[in-house]
């Protein structure tokens, strides 16, 4: 394993929550930290930018009031996540936000910036930066990224296409920081995996689509459940960037989930007010088929923690 900053170090569980374009909320956020994984979410899905701030307060005044009244179990640390793309209007306001509260992770993706990684570490916070492949991951440390966020091929949203296997391997060739692996990680056994593997955490998202506290329509939850592998479709249409979406709702837009069309990626938008055409395509990772029901998020993180230290003494015997 390899030595940890002080906002990851010690954490209840190895795992990290990952931010879900427009579905991630204070109330998921404060369930998963008080569970013992990192929670997380997207700077973009406050709207208007100002709400950010609102919800900056929220979190940090409920982790504070839980980690007051349950010093014997105290909360896991947030994380901000930043879209760093041109197109992105809002980051420099989102980051000093970030900065005025002190958010202990950041989480960047789209873009590495040293301007980025030196505001965090202004008051101490951690950055991470989710990268595809081993080209991404050098440039993000060298633009002084604390750790990484290799995403691997079944990842949920923008996802990337090597196997998971192929990308730790050639990270922890020459990177010996924070590295957590994401890629169809949806229970404890998994979580597990990737730390043989070499990865410090599991990231896990789409799995946590279906949880009570997420803001993600019932449609969606019930589409993850009864969804496996077989329902995830891979394409750049709906952003610019390619990444795994469920085919029931892109045939419910009117398209043929197998005969998509390329997008032009230089269209990319990720500006604060742009209106997203495609809010009813539903992003998510392969790992699906271990989702049987929608459960509060404190149950099913209580479920990963049974999964893992059972997967742990199976390999011990």
């Amino acid at each position: 394993m390899s030595r940890l900053p002080g906002a990851l170090a010690h954490l209840p569980l190895p795992i990290i929550g990952s931010p879900l374009f427009i579905i991630s909320n204070p109330k998921l956020v404060l369930a998963q930290c008080t569970a013992g994984v990192v929670g997380s979410m997207p700077a973009l899905n406050a709207r208007p930018a100002e709400q950010l701030e609102e919800w900056l307060i929220e979190i940090t005044e409920g982790l504070a009031a839980w980690n007051r009244d349950h010093p014997e179990q105290p909360a896991a640390p947030f994380a901000i996540n930043q879209i760093v793309h041109k197109s992105n209007e809002r980051l420099e306001h989102d980051m000093a936000m970030c900065v005025k509260y002190k958010v202990p992770i950041i989480i960047t993706s789209l873009g590495a910036r040293e301007d980025i990684n030196a505001a965090a570490h202004s008051y101490g916070g951690v950055v991470l930066h989710d990268i595809i492949n081993n080209r991404f991951a050098r440039k993000a440390i060298e633009k002084g990224a604390d750790g990484l966020i290799a995403v691997a091929a079944g990842a949920g949203g923008h996802a990337g296409v090597k196997s998971p296997f192929a990308l730790i391997q050639e990270i922890r060739q020459w990177f010996d920081g924070p590295v957590a692996l994401s890629g169809a990680i949806a229970t404890g056994g998994a979580v597990l995996a990737a730390q043989a593997m070499g990865a410090d955490f599991g990231y896990i998202g789409s799995a946590f689509i279906a949880t009570e506290e997420a803001r993600a329509a019932e449609g969606y939850k019930q589409a993850i459940v009864a969804g496996t592998s077989d329902d995830i479709v891979y394409s750049n249409l709906f952003t610019g960037v390619h990444g795994n979406y469920l085919a029931p709702s892109i045939r419910a837009a009117g398209l043929d989930p197998e005969n998509l069309p390329e997008s032009d990626p230089s269209k990319m938008n990720f500006g604060g007010d742009a209106k997203k055409a495609w809010k009813d395509i539903w992003g998510c990772g392969q790992g699906i088929g271990a989702v049987d029901r929608v459960m509060p998020a404190g149950e099913f993180i209580a479920q990963l923690r049974r999964e893992y230290e059972d997967a742990r003494r199976r390999l011990l015997a």
